[in-house]
């Protein structure tokens, strides 16, 4: 008999091993990202306080569009580096959640970049 794997129990299992690596502080916060099919978010969190410092998503009221796809979330890339700039973080350190950095996880990157973050 062959096991179906969880993909879902991987993802974590892959991103507890990422967070054992890498973690946020106030100057420098963690980047989270989290993929749903329909939608993307993503926090600047500070795991010294424990506290999210920005969020940005597709379920912003803001936003307009359909949520998962590329474009999407290269905007909410670009919506998390304009709230960053705000309280003056330009630099942060990327936490994909165990996702492989493509696709959307990638475009979120891109845009965090191209609106101002250093990753």
């Amino acid at each position: 008999m062959v096991k179906q794997i969880d993909k879902n129990e991987a993802r974590l299992r892959r991103h507890r091993r990422v967070r054992g690596k890498i973690s946020g502080t106030a100057a420098r916060p963690r980047l989270d990202v989290f993929r749903s099919a329909k939608h993307i978010y993503a926090q600047l969190i500070d795991d010294e306080a424990g506290v999210p410092l920005a969020a940005a998503s597709t379920m912003d009221k803001d936003f307009e569009g359909f949520g998962g796809n590329v474009e999407a979330a290269t905007q909410v890339g670009k919506n998390i580096a304009a709230k960053a700039l705000e309280k003056g973080i330009t630099e942060v350190v990327f936490d994909r959640g165990g996702f492989v950095y493509h696709g959307r996880v990638k475009a979120l990157a891109d845009g965090a970049r191209e609106g101002g973050l250093k990753l």
